[in-house]
């Protein structure tokens, strides 16, 4: 019966794991407990934002200095890139610790890896039953028996670059998209609906090509995806509860219907026993992880936004940016994991939010 821990540490730059190293020097955090490090990068989270592979090399590097090759390649990397606004860059460590005590059901982490994708593939269906398949692996993989026990599903997913297209081409495929920003999306869209077909929120009849990225009737609650050009596979990382584990760590969630909508979040982090706004950092809030998306419509509760009109700023930068801001002001800080580009990952301009917190 594992216990579950979660390290929020702060980063200086997408390279910087010295809080990382330390907690590791001073015994906080046991490195052959990782399961995965979710991080949040200072760059522009579009398909040339290499602060994501940055991050990634000097977290490989450091991970292996303290354990064996093999192990390290296992830990799920997540990084998500755009701290626009406020947004504070940092890292949430996930770790399974070997030992019981305390209460049950309690945090469960699961992780899995898919093989990689082909180009002709993504944003397609095949994509989607490539993400069901890894989400149930890792749900064993956590300990979680019942799908209603998952709260969050973070995904690390491939994109395309002209050079995949180009090799597309040469092997006589076609690929969904020959835009690789608005691969980014589809990407993001066929990973939510796997999630969405794993844990029953969606048929599987309803899921077609067609309806990927485009049909905002389907969607997940409890998916969050972020597409990178650092990887060709998905690194899956699955959050919940299970009877399996005990510690103090719980986690609930709750779906944002639009970019200002506080209340679900207030209701996810009364049910864990926290009263928000808090009028500074709560000790035992110790990761908030959301999605953010401008939605289709151009509108705001009636009224008109610029975002999707933005040809400077992508509208996933500003929708990050202004869910962030909507966030902070509850929790006290900004050190929050907001992904931009919600997909079939909650309503149509809304999305998941998930709270861990120790009771």
């Amino acid at each position: 019966m594992p216990i579950a821990r979660v390290h929020r540490l702060s980063a200086a730059a997408p390279d910087d794991v010295s809080a990382i190293e330390a907690a590791i020097a001073t015994g906080t955090l046991d490195p052959t407990g990782i399961v995965a490090i979710l991080g949040k990068t200072e760059g522009n989270g579009c398909v040339n934002d290499f602060t994501r592979s940055f991050a990634v090399t000097a977290l490989q590097a450091m991970l292996q200095r303290h354990i064996a090759p093999d192990a390290a390649a296992k830990i799920c990397l997540v990084m998500s890139g755009g701290t626009e606004g406020a947004l504070a860059p940092h890292w949430l460590v996930l770790e399974r610790v070997p030992k019981t005590g305390g209460l049950s059901p309690a945090l469960a982490i699961g992780r899995s890896h898919t093989a990689a994708l082909a180009s002709e593939h993504l944003g397609r269906r095949a994509q989607v039953d490539m993400v069901a398949a890894g989400v149930r692996d890792a749900m064993s993989d956590a300990g979680i028996d019942r799908i209603e026990d998952v709260h969050f599903v973070q995904i690390k997913c491939p994109l395309l670059t002209a050079v995949r297209v180009q090799d597309a081409d040469r092997r006589g495929v076609t690929v969904s998209t020959r835009d690789t920003l608005k691969s980014m999306g589809l990407s993001r869209a066929a990973s939510a609906l796997g999630v969405a077909l794993a844990l029953g929120e969606v048929p599987d009849d309803a899921i077609t090509d067609a309806g990927i990225g485009s049909d905002a009737s389907l969607w997940s609650a409890r998916a969050s995806a972020s597409s990178g050009v650092e990887l060709l596979n998905h690194e899956i990382v699955v959050l919940g509860m299970s009877r399996h584990w005990s510690g103090p760590l719980v986690i609930d969630h709750g779906v944002m219907a639009d970019q200002i909508d506080i209340a679900p979040v207030r209701a996810a982090a009364a049910r864990l026993g926290l009263n928000l706004p808090t009028p500074g950092a709560s000790p035992t809030l110790l990761a908030m992880l959301a999605k953010a998306e401008a939605g289709t419509s151009g509108r705001l509760r009636g009224y008109r936004h610029t975002m999707l009109d933005d040809s400077d700023i992508s509208a996933t930068r500003h929708a990050r940016a202004f869910v962030a801001g909507a966030l902070a002001g509850l929790v006290g800080h900004a050190e929050i994991f907001v992904s931009g580009g919600a997909e079939h990952q909650g309503p149509d301009g809304g999305g998941p939010v998930a709270l861990i917190v120790a009771r």
